[in-house]
């Protein structure tokens, strides 16, 4: 199959780095085993420090960002999937150094694509996306590792992507969650999403530096690290658990082994860009299912590609609740 498309591509001209929207072929798409017509993307920070050059996230431009992709399969090279199923693709190498979703075609590998389950809308499987799958992720491993149901889980920067997800994922499944957030104006949000309180981040850090604190969460979902996280891990309950899912804070972890060795607390990493594909196909199905949150309507604003440079800027900037859903043919 042949043609052009449009297409979001970031060039880099004089050491600065450029966005627009403009035309693109088919042909030039990287070889793969599906080629799927996009119907929607989703804009998570990763596709930001993509699009604003960053080097350690997108080595060579130019470049099409958007790590995460649904639509509709128009040719297939594997006989797990036909045209016309319903598609999609996030993570592993899309939007990173390989052609992403801010375009109305991807092609990639048949090992990449998940076929969307039948009670999930292509539509509210990027609403979802990667911060659904990642939330997902957290909430399955945490639960393996004993997750006790009558405690508080604490979800760190509950306001973004993917603490939204967790808030109102681990809600719907009944747990106590409380919103850690610097945007404490966004009360009546978190609320609305299943939070039964929040918490400022002054109060999520700790400067005393003591190993142990007292005992508050039998569970937490960070999404910042630094000292959020070490005063997360410090205030964890016996027999605790503690997913570390992002880093927009920092990337450094002050603690001692006092929680783990006298608490007997679990520290679990989540990486969803290289989840095996089994697994990520048992996480989309509950994700279509049980663990599908009740008011994805509110969790989520949308935007044509046309506008995505907007809300790539405000990502940067710290300005996003929740969820930006890219319609790709709009």
């Amino acid at each position: 199959m042949s043609g052009k498309f449009k297409a979001l591509i970031v060039k880099e001209e004089n050491g600065k780095f450029i966005r627009e929207i403009t035309d693109r072929s088919i042909d030039d798409l990287p070889p793969g085993d599906i080629l799927i017509n996009v119907q929607y993307s989703s804009l998570n920070y990763k596709d930001a420090l993509s699009a604003a050059g960053n080097k350690g996230v997108t080595r060579r431009y130019p470049h099409t960002p958007g790590i995460d992709a649904a639509g509709v399969v128009v040719d297939t090279k594997s006989s797990k999937f036909t045209e016309g199923d319903e598609v999609l693709v996030t993570g592993y190498d899309l939007g990173m150094n390989t052609s992403g979703g801010f375009a109305e075609f991807i092609r990639v590998p048949a090992e990449w694509v998940v076929k969307i389950p039948d009670r999930l809308f292509i539509k509210e499987s990027m609403i979802l996306g990667t911060a659904g799958l990642t939330a997902g992720l957290a909430l399955d491993r945490m639960e393996e590792n004993g997750l006790d149901k009558e405690g508080e889980v604490l979800v760190t920067g509950a306001s973004g992507g993917v603490g939204s997800m967790a808030t109102a994922i681990l809600a719907k499944q009944g747990y106590k969650v409380v919103a850690g957030t610097g945007k404490t104006n966004q009360e009546n949000y978190l609320k609305e999403i299943g939070a039964i309180s929040l918490i400022s981040r002054d109060e999520m850090i700790d400067k005393s530096r003591k190993a142990l604190l007292s005992g508050r969460w039998s569970g937490v979902v960070d999404n910042v690290g630094g000292e959020i996280l070490s005063t997360a891990i410090a205030s964890t309950k016996q027999w605790g658990v503690v997913a570390a899912c992002g880093n927009a804070a920092s990337v450094e972890l002050n603690t001692t082994v006092f929680p783990f060795i006298l608490r007997g607390i679990s520290l679990l990493g989540i990486n969803s860009e290289k989840t095996p594909i089994e697994l990520r196909e048992k996480m989309w199905e509950k994700l279509a299912n049980e663990w599908k949150p009740q008011n994805l309507r509110v969790m989520y604003e949308e935007c044509s590609l046309e506008e995505t440079n907007k809300k790539i800027e405000e990502i940067l900037q710290g300005k996003i609740k929740g969820r930006v859903l890219v319609n790709v043919q709009k």
